[in-house]
């Protein structure tokens, strides 16, 4: 016999659902209740009618199961038995619509700016006649342009998606003669990737002097090495270029020389000394101050320049950038040079990059050192997903300490600026090595060392071990250790701060509720309302439009990144809400209402309600308009 919602209500009163976060009695309703109103409001709101998009978007994903006390393992082998693979968070084969399908017919850039002659002329393929582009151009979204009221002038133009607040009636582009001047000069954003270091890398022109310097010292070491190895026997002298090429070897296997044949012997100036491998004293590179600092987390996909800008207003001390690749970088490419990108708002900022190569990151460090602003670089050996472990980066670093070690030593030697790395506990869910790693790392030079209290197996799966972060900071010690994992309160902050760290990093409570740092420095729980959820989601929109642009392209890359956050933000649950006070980052929302209809909505874990709230904000979405957020909500076990 099917139950009602009132008795489904009561049963929720006299037992505690496992892993459910404790909400106040009145507040608790059920799935059908909770959309039939979420639905009948939007349409009372917009006159009766249900937008397309709702209706296709409502299918496009489902929200996350109640969680289940065991879960059966679905797939088999090859002898027909259960493999027991556990299901990963991540969508690997979602939609991945691109932002350049919602503007096909763009406006030439000729025209844009002043109307001047276009270059390409009839082999341009832009629209040049204003009047057939304005009949295809999808309508403003609002009156007012914030790039307009901020700087005194909009870059777009006609392109823009709020053109009539500074279009004239014949089509021409107005300005703000004060606002413009107050802006003169002023770089708000660095770090930018410029043409000629694109072509020259392209080219592979790039000189790396002081990276080679270093790579000749490892290759002499490496030949010092196999000559112990061999009893004191000859070898062929190893260059920069065939360390390259040692990327398709692994670090335990090296080739031994055939006794039958005996290479000659190297010519060497003497023997090697500390000299031959110098880094620069402590006192000669620029110090940054970590104690006792709020570190936002380098969160991939949605730590983005908007993001951050969010989280430095609400407190945060440390930021930095997306995780960029080396390889990429060192190749030129656009999209990666738009991760090191640094606001001026960014007090300390630094950027993050993984490798798994002593030759490509040293070489990568040289770059960033030479063409950023940056106040320290990460290394990242803690990425658990298997395109980067496989390769041997990420987590795989933490099994390679030879390779690791020269990586350190060899970005020491070539940056100005303190290296800093972040880690897991180790691979494998029983096996910790972190507490082996950390006083190696600790000789060669490192200057900050984060530790995430997870292994690469474990995820999110279980609650992050802060005794064992505890141990690794008494081990760390004098250098700074920051711990990482489930804080969502200032309650969880404290706590952590008694572990003996020297700083605190958040990474999902920070998407979950950016206000968080103002919660720890203030030391309260912030009931925040609807309102101002909605306002921090609008700040967030406008500095998107000031990144990624506000035509049409940009509006749309401004919603995907809005609707990724949208996928954590909607796991916040309101203070005044719950029966206990914290909130804990594993505990799965209930179905409940909120306090008014606003807050109901931000509360829904459905991908079309996302989509209700970024239309508040950026205006209806084109008609192919599809979305599946990247990360699914696995981390209630």
């Amino acid at each position: 016999m099917e139950t009602t919602a009132e008795e489904h209500v009561e049963k929720k009163k006299d037992v505690a659902v496992k892993g459910e976060a404790a909400i106040r009695q009145e507040f608790l309703t059920t799935k059908e209740n909770f959309h039939g109103f979420v639905d009948s409001e939007w349409q009372v709101r917009n006159g009766g009618k249900v937008c397309e998009n709702d209706k296709a978007t409502a299918t496009s994903v489902e929200e996350p199961e109640v969680k289940k006390i065991k879960v059966e393992p679905e797939e088999t082998n090859k002898w027909g038995k259960q493999d027991g693979k556990r299901h990963r968070g991540q969508n690997k084969s979602r939609p991945r619509t691109k932002i350049t399908a919602y503007d096909e017919r763009r406006l030439c850039l000729s025209v844009i700016q002043d109307n001047r002659e276009c270059p390409f002329g009839a082999k341009c393929n832009f629209h040049h006649d204003v009047a057939e582009y304005l009949a295809t151009k999808p309508a403003d979204i609002g009156e007012s342009c914030y790039l307009y009221d901020t700087f005194g002038k909009c870059c777009y133009g006609l392109a823009c998606r709020f053109a009539k607040a500074h279009t004239t009636p014949d089509f021409k582009s107005m300005e703000n003669a004060d606002l413009i001047k107050a802006h003169e000069g002023r770089t708000a954003v660095k770090n930018s990737l410029s043409k000629d270091l694109q072509i020259s890398l392209r080219k592979r022109s790039v000189a790396f002097k002081k990276s080679e310097e270093y790579l000749s010292t490892l290759s002499n070491n490496k030949d010092k090495r196999e000559q112990h190895e061999e009893g004191n026997a000859p070898v062929l002298e190893v260059s920069a270029d065939q360390t390259e090429g040692d990327q398709h070897q692994s670090t335990e296997t090296e080739t031994e020389a055939s006794p039958d044949k005996q290479p000659p012997p190297v010519r060497t100036v003497g023997p090697l000394t500390d000299q031959d491998v110098v880094k620069l004293r402590i006192c000669e590179k620029k110090q940054v101050d970590f104690q006792d600092k709020l570190y936002l987390a380098p969160l991939t996909t949605c730590g983005n320049l908007p993001f951050r800008r969010v989280c430095k207003r609400f407190g945060a001390d440390i930021t930095c950038g997306e995780m960029a690749m080396c390889t990429n970088l060192l190749q030129g490419q656009q999209s990666e040079w738009a991760l090191l990108k640094r606001h001026e708002s960014e007090d300390i900022f630094g950027v993050q990059v993984e490798g798994c190569f002593p030759d490509t990151m040293t070489r990568c460090a040289e770059l960033i050192n030479n063409n950023t602003d940056v106040d320290f670089v990460d290394i990242n050996s803690g990425c658990p997903i298997d395109l980067v472990y496989k390769k041997g980066g990420g987590c795989g670093l933490m099994t390679r300490t030879r390779k690791f070690e020269q990586i350190i030593n060899g970005m020491n030697y070539v940056l100005d600026v303190p290296l800093t790395v972040k880690i897991r506990t180790g691979v494998q869910e029983k096996c910790n090595v972190a507490h082996k790693l950390i006083p190696e790392m600790k000789k060669w030079g490192v200057s900050m060392i984060t530790l995430h209290g997870r292994s690469r197996e474990q995820r999110y799966t279980k609650l992050a071990d802060w005794d064992y972060i505890t141990t690794c900071s008494n081990l760390a010690s004098p250098v700074p250790l920051f711990g990482n994992g489930d804080i969502l309160s200032y309650e969880d902050a404290m706590k952590a701060r008694e572990t003996g760290v020297s700083g605190i990093m958040i990474a999902r409570g920070a998407l979950i509720k950016p206000w968080i740092f103002t919660e720890i420095k203030e030391s309260r729980h912030w009931d925040i309302s609807s309102g101002e959820r909605l306002d921090i989601l609008r700040d967030f929109s406008n500095f998107g439009l000031e990144h990624w642009g506000s035509d049409t392209r940009g509006v749309e890359k401004t919603r995907n990144f809005m609707l990724e956050w949208l996928s954590f933000m909607c796991r916040y649950i309101p203070v005044g809400l719950l029966e206990r006070v914290p909130q804990k980052i594993n505990e799965r929302p209930p179905y409940y209402m909120g306090r008014n209809y606003l807050e109901s909505l931000m509360a829904s874990q459905h991908v079309g309600d996302w989509v209700r709230i970024s239309e508040m904000l950026l205006g209806p979405v084109p008609k192919n308009f599809n979305f599946l957020p990247k990360h699914k909500a696995n981390a209630y076990k």
